[in-house]
């Protein structure tokens, strides 16, 4: 079991609003992970929350084979909408394998595997996330129960398992394009992400 921290916290102007960034240290692992949280979550209301996974190449890189950065500007733009929620930011790169096997399975993909397959054939689950330490970072900053933004349906009844109440969830499809479309198409058809039919 992750034992989660709370280091540090501090303003964070951002083109969305202001909002405050605590640090968390997973003292099991020493990752670093952080909540970026507008208004107050502490009250009995449910807060609208996104899990965002760390993704270098989509939040940072401008990646078109995902849709990771286009979902984190997303989930920024809903909070900020509402004045109020939690968005957590992962450590878990690539479902949990690190950057370098990510890009390992970035190859794979090149050569017809889907994102399931590629993760498999490098010896990993298909999804090695935990969220274990997603519950723990809420309840130290106060949630007690969310509006989850996601279409993934694990991560829905992870959090329940550790304790976090569900309210609802908000869908997230954004940036779909003719490079992530298989990636997407994949998440629909073997991690049974509550996806429109749209291509």
């Amino acid at each position: 079991m992750s034992k989660i921290i709370k280091v540090a916290e501090a303003r964070l102007p951002t083109v969305f609003g202001e909002f405050k960034i605590v640090g968390f240290r997973d003292t099991s692992t020493d990752k670093e992970h952080i909540a970026l949280v507008m208004g107050d979550v502490e009250d009995a209301n449910p807060v609208l929350a996104r899990i965002h996974s760390e993704c270098l190449t989509g939040d940072t890189l401008f990646s078109l084979k995902c849709d990771c950065g286009f979902q984190l500007e997303e989930a920024l733009r809903m909070i900020s909408e509402k004045k109020r929620g939690v968005l957590l930011y992962v450590r878990q790169e690539g479902r949990g394998i690190g950057l370098l096997n990510k890009i390992r399975a970035y190859a794979l993909q090149d050569q017809g595997l889907d994102t399931y397959d590629a993760n498999v054939a490098l010896g990993f689950k298909p999804d090695e996330r935990c969220y274990d330490i997603c519950a723990e970072m809420l309840k130290l900053l106060g949630v007690k129960e969310v509006r989850l933004i996601t279409n993934n349906p694990d991560k829905i009844s992870a959090l329940r398992g550790y304790g976090i109440e569900i309210a609802g969830r908000e869908p997230i499809e954004v940036g779909r394009n003719k490079f992530n479309n298989g990636y997407l198409e994949t998440k629909k058809a073997r991690f049974h992400h509550m996806l429109s039919e749209i291509n």
